[in-house]
């Protein structure tokens, strides 16, 4: 084994993390296998091919074995914490959507307006809105999945609010731009009628008059994270 395999990733890293860096740690295969979820067997078998890929040096000392990274070990370590580092820092912090205008049911224009609602977008995403939504049919499967993400993450948060009659959801908010021209908010509602596959938008423009648009345009979205 001349180079670093997957399996034997969590082996290593488990040894580091006790101190095997600069140091001989005594181990039994026993406790390694249950710390990297393997049994004794597989734990000895990675110590062995650890040891002969030259990425651990050991010490028998009885039944006692002492085990240490070998600079080669905590080389090949480093280098894939740094492979994962500049691949996570370099994530993109954008969603990319596409999809088409449709007609909405009109209940946008209504609740975009209600004072609950209007006076918390002015203080947290800056404007009241247009009244109403636009709404857009994603084109995508993949934008859909890629949709759903947005579930888990906080965004800009309206809070649900009562007027002594009924009751109103709360509302998340993701900025984004349109057709690479027009800001905005993805709305994700507490309480909806749409699926994943329709996505409602706000904006302190009226969008359709700014952008040129009419029910079949298609329309790009760039949210930003």
């Amino acid at each position: 084994m001349s180079e670093l395999k997957i399996q034997h990733l969590i082996t290593l890293t488990e040894l580091l993390s006790k101190g095997a860096k600069n140091n001989f740690i005594p181990i039994t295969t026993s406790t390694l296998g249950k710390n990297i979820h393997k049994s004794q067997q597989a734990a000895s078998k990675h110590l062995l091919e650890l040891e002969e890929g030259g990425f651990i040096s050991r010490i028998m000392s009885g039944r006692k074995v002492s085990v240490k990274l070998t600079q080669k070990g905590f080389d090949q370590i480093s280098d894939l914490y740094n492979l994962l580092k500049n691949s996570l820092e370099s994530v993109p912090s954008t969603i990319d959507l596409s999809g088409v205008l449709v007609a909405g049911m009109g209940e946008g224009k209504y609740y975009m307006s209600l004072k609950g609602y209007t006076k918390q977008f002015a203080q947290k995403i800056g404007y009241v809105p247009f009244p109403g939504t636009l709404n857009v049919k994603l084109d995508k499967k993949e934008h859909i999945e890629s949709l759903r993400q947005l579930n888990n993450l906080d965004g800009t948060k309206i809070d649900g609010f009562s007027d002594g009659k009924r009751t109103y959801g709360w509302v998340k908010c993701f900025a984004c731009k349109l057709n690479g021209k027009v800001d905005a908010q993805l709305i994700i509602l507490e309480r909806t009628h749409h699926d994943l596959s329709t996505i409602e938008l706000i904006s302190k423009l009226e969008i359709r008059k700014k952008l040129g648009l009419k029910s079949g345009s298609s329309i790009s979205i760039k949210i930003t994270l």
